[in-house]
């Protein structure tokens, strides 16, 4: 990214506290946006998992479910950031939600009429997942336009932090509807954060975005993944990154499955939820600090030694302590995912030329987060081997993501930190 562009709208103020970043153009109405839609991911994230053990017992399902719920939407990335460029942010955003709404009541329905067997459930999370990257991906190409780059550190501290609220309210609400009134009502309620969320987005301006190219969809679609595969940056962040995710996709598996077998169904749904609850609070506490530690220039040790902290907590803390082990270990881990977060999102963003965010941006972001639904599928088959192996190899995962930072250039291609 040249440090010396000037994003758009973007205020002059070299450093902003968070008060004043809220109050740049459109920046409340776009974290709204976001943390409606981040909270229904989360509340459903959880919900599905919760699901599929209340119905089958299967964690083996469970872990499929969550692979369905982000793994197709990761495949087609590419593509949702070309249409991103084309259509505008704005318009992705939207767009997500509404069809996220309509899958959701597309659930309820099921369960209501009986037919949630295995082949629809399936079916129905993975025409979830198809549009998700529109807005992961749209939300982060709006960011950088907002503010200048001297604050883009800050601004995804406060962008982790609403993510980390959302982490809050989202598995807590979850929990505690599924275990109160049952599925179907609670994606019902889901389905209505995401209607909510696409109604707030109408109140975005519109955002400047790169000029409308020619050629075909999937020619561009083409270009952007080359384009972030030859990114040394982008290709050493999706390395570590995605390696370290695989640890995270085998929690959301592992912890409503370690609850349950210790309080029960019904009870472990929502202790469940406030344990993510729990994790959320402390997540946002994490990215935070980071942001009044400003990381600029040392994102790549800030994201090794969260890598670090995030195994240990793990294995041996989360896997041999019981459920107070767990309760720790999670808190942890979500402590430091805030610095990993941090430095991954404004080092990508600082290395990035503007004009190729959403392009750009999509692929990096489904990279990065392949390994969540690769974690979740790996531990739902290993959970009924051996539960603290499952432990194990999560920690292993952030272990070596840790030792995979190396492969992040120490600068860019203009010789900038």
């Amino acid at each position: 990214m040249n440090q010396g562009d000037t994003p758009d709208r973007a205020m002059t103020t070299p450093a902003l506290s968070y008060r004043q970043l809220l109050r740049v153009p459109d920046m409340r109405a776009l974290l709204l946006a976001t943390t409606l839609s981040r909270a229904g991911g989360r509340m459903l994230s959880l919900a599905i998992v919760l699901y599929a053990l209340a119905r089958t017992g299967s964690p083996a399902l469970a872990g499929w479910l969550s692979f369905a719920l982000m793994a197709p939407g990761l495949a087609i990335s590419p593509i949702a950031g070309a249409l991103i460029d084309r259509a505008g942010a704005v318009w992705a955003i939207t767009a997500d939600m509404a069809a996220s709404a309509a899958c959701l009541l597309a659930l309820a329905l099921v369960d209501r009429l009986g037919w949630a067997s295995a082949p629809v459930l399936l079916a129905l999370t993975a025409l979830f997942s198809l549009t998700s990257p529109l807005s992961a991906a749209g939300i982060r190409t709006l960011l950088p336009r907002l503010v200048p780059s001297e604050v883009l550190d800050r601004t995804n501290a406060l962008d982790t932090a609403t993510h980390g609220l959302t982490d809050i309210v989202g598995p807590a609400l979850a929990g505690l509807l599924m275990g109160v009134v049952g599925a179907a009502p609670t994606f019902c309620v889901i389905a209505l954060v995401y209607a909510g969320g696409a109604l707030g987005v109408g109140c975005i301006r519109p955002v400047h975005r790169a000029p409308r190219q020619g050629g075909l969809l999937l020619h561009a679609a083409l270009a952007s993944l080359v384009r972030a595969l030859r990114q040394p940056t982008l290709r050493g962040l999706a390395v570590c990154y995605g390696i370290y995710q695989i640890a995270w996709g085998a929690l959301v598996v592992l912890v409503p499955v370690v609850v349950a077998r210790h309080f029960g169904a019904e009870t472990g749904a929502w202790t469940a939820g406030l344990l993510w609850a729990g994790a959320g609070a402390v997540g946002v506490i994490g990215a935070l600090l980071t942001g009044q530690l400003r990381a600029l220039g040392r994102e790549r040790q800030v994201m090794a030694l969260g890598m670090v902290v995030t195994a240990v907590a793990i294995w041996p803390v989360a896997a041999a302590f019981g459920v107070a082990g767990l309760v720790v270990g999670l808190m942890l881990t979500a402590l430091a995912a805030g610095p990993v977060d941090v430095g991954l999102l404004t080092l990508r963003q600082r290395r990035t030329d503007p004009a190729e965010l959403g392009r750009v941006l999509s692929v990096s972001m489904s990279l990065n987060l392949a390994g969540i639904p690769i974690g979740s599928a790996l531990a739902g088959m290993l959970i009924p081997w051996s539960l603290p192996a499952t432990f194990a190899v999560a920690a292993l995962a952030s272990l070596l993501a840790a030792a995979c930072v190396a492969l992040v250039p120490r600068r860019d291609q203009s010789g900038r930190a």
